[in-house]
């Protein structure tokens, strides 16, 4: 597999071989990852990915990977991976030279049911043979935890930590702070968290940017960080959309790719496109 990786790169005129010291830098280095775009763009035009591809003009999976500083010889831990799309894309990227690690929700959270909690080791059992299975690269290059009993050999070991789009179930499971602390103790000293959220507008009601509808406002997402221990280094507009009003009724769900109300406005909400995110990056604050 490593060698047809190679041709596809030689294709590119790439060569996916390890990066220089000065270029891959460490989890001190906030400096968005100018040397690992090449990479990155090579990972995203994997024929592997064709069918996950579709959405890349919405979440821009290269560009946000490089504000955040992911290198490809990263340990680099994915927050509720979920439907595994980043997981994919991802796994394509580390799985040489990094390593990338599913984390899961505490399922002794008391908001979830039994059902969840079942759904969750499951979820984590199977996730390094999942990115396996679609990268074609080993399991072992792959791992996953819960965030229940974390090992001890694994705390300040994380170089990144990824939560895309999940903030906003946080705050309605009433976990935010409890996973965040965790989270923290398994970064290295000013390890970084990357973080896209969907955005609430900045004067938007508590009753709406309280998680309920997924919106959040960026300004409270950056107080919540703060409060468990991380400063925020940079924000980008990389995953804007100015078309999205974020005040639907229904939520961001009635955006792409819910399309949760299924009725004759579908083609507008289609026309709109995926939600207006925040894209935030913070560090570990000693």
């Amino acid at each position: 597999m490593r060698r047809a990786l190679l041709s596809f790169a030689t294709g590119f005129g790439l060569l996916a071989a390890p990066l220089t010291a000065e270029a891959a830098g460490d989890a001190r280095d906030t400096e968005a990852c100018a040397g690992c775009e090449a990479l990155l763009e090579l990972a995203a035009a994997n024929p592997k990915r064709s069918a996950d591809r579709a959405r890349d003009a919405a979440r821009h999976p290269v560009e946000s990977m490089a504000f955040f500083g992911v290198r490809p010889d990263m340990k680099v831990g994915e927050y509720a991976p979920g439907g595994e799309w980043y997981s994919r894309f991802l796994g394509l990227y580390l799985g040489q030279q990094g390593k990338l690690v599913g984390l899961f929700f505490n399922p002794d959270t008391p908001a979830f049911s039994d059902k969840m909690r079942t759904g969750i080791a499951a979820s984590a059992a199977k996730y390094p043979q999942d990115v396996a299975t679609f990268t074609g690269l080993p399991a072992t290059r792959f791992s996953a935890m819960t965030l229940k009993d974390v090992p001890a050999d694994q705390k300040g070991t994380f170089d990144r930590i990824l939560i895309p789009r999940m903030l906003h179930n946080m705050l309605q499971w009433n976990n935010a702070d409890s996973e965040l602390k965790t989270m923290r103790d398994l970064l290295k000293p000013n390890g970084l968290i990357g973080i896209e959220q969907h955005r609430a507008k900045a004067d938007a009601p508590f009753a709406y940017a309280d998680g309920s509808k997924g919106y959040l406002r960026q300004a409270d997402v950056v107080k919540l960080m703060e409060l468990n221990g991380f400063e925020l280094v940079r924000a980008s507009e990389i995953n804007a959309n100015p078309k999205d009003s974020a005040n639907w009724p229904e939520g961001v769900w009635t955006l792409p790719p819910s399309l949760a109300l299924k009725d004759q406005d579908r083609a507008k909400y289609q026309a709109i496109g995926e939600s207006d995110r925040m894209t935030l990056l913070f560090r570990k604050r000693p």
